[in-house]
């Protein structure tokens, strides 16, 4: 009973904090449009509420963590979400959705666990993409901010400059003019043009490796069907035999009666 009711209070807990994350993020998206203003009024402290709940979410999920550097690189999408100098950081909350729908199992209850799901899972986790995706991500982020505090831009055109920056682009359309903005660009081309190189391999590498799974299952089934054609031949030939054999001992016995 005392299960029950905690899977119960852990599944509406999920529920409520699914819902608030869908919310803020439809909040975000409107007022990227233009619609409502998350800077001040009423949708802005209803923004800065639901922060709040996700910043306690993250907090109680870290202290009871087994692992904490663990906790930290898996979770790493839900710390960005929690970056306030921003609206658009909420959109990283998809992450914590994700991880619910794992925690309950949605997708096999679903029936949508299979062949997909696994080779997603598969490329996420199992090559390591997802945890070089985080690292990349974090250090885009913190450089643009620091970047937009060194050269008093906005955070839109720091996170440009970061992109391409780290991207190897380089349009030169938004160009360090102080010393720390110099400073940190010089630790994005080392550290970030290091982990976008990592992450092309990554994918590269994953879809060479599945292209050769592929060829070795497709010769694996073409044996497979040729050894099953040649049991049944072999098969029918045995059958034919035993036939042919049972025949002759037959007719003698006819002959002994007669």
């Amino acid at each position: 009973m005392k299960v029950n009711v905690k899977s119960g209070t852990i599944l509406i807990y999920n529920i409520c904090l699914t819902g608030l994350a869908i919310f803020s993020m439809v909040l975000t998206a409107l007022s990227l449009i233009g619609t409502v203003s998350l800077r001040h009024g009423t949708f802005g402290v209803v923004f800065f509420l639901i922060w709040i709940v996700f910043f306690i979410d993250y907090v109680a999920r870290f202290w009871f963590a087994k692992s904490k550097k663990d906790f930290l690189i898996q979770n790493m999408f839900d710390l960005i979400a929690l970056i306030p100098s921003h609206p658009v950081f909420a959109f990283f909350r998809i992450s914590r959705i994700i991880q619910i729908i794992r925690y309950h199992h949605l997708f096999w209850k679903l029936g949508w666990s299979g062949k997909f799901t696994k080779s997603v899972h598969r490329f996420l986790y199992d090559t390591g993409f997802i945890y070089l995706l985080s690292i990349s991500l974090v250090i885009v982020i913190f450089s643009s901010l620091i970047f937009a505090a060194f050269e008093h831009d906005s955070l839109e055109k720091s996170l440009w400059w970061a992109i391409t920056t780290a991207t190897t682009v380089g349009y030169g359309d938004v160009t360090p003019t102080t010393g720390g903005g110099r400073i940190i660009s010089a630790v994005l081309m080392l550290g970030g043009i290091g982990f976008i190189g990592l992450l092309t391999s990554t994918i590269t590498d994953f879809f060479t490796d599945q292209d050769q799974e592929d060829e070795q299952t497709k010769s694996i089934q073409q044996l497979t069907n040729q050894v099953e054609h040649l049991s049944k031949q072999v098969a029918k030939m045995q059958k034919t035999l035993n036939a042919n054999q049972g025949k002759p001992a037959t007719s003698k016995k006819h002959k002994a009666k007669k």
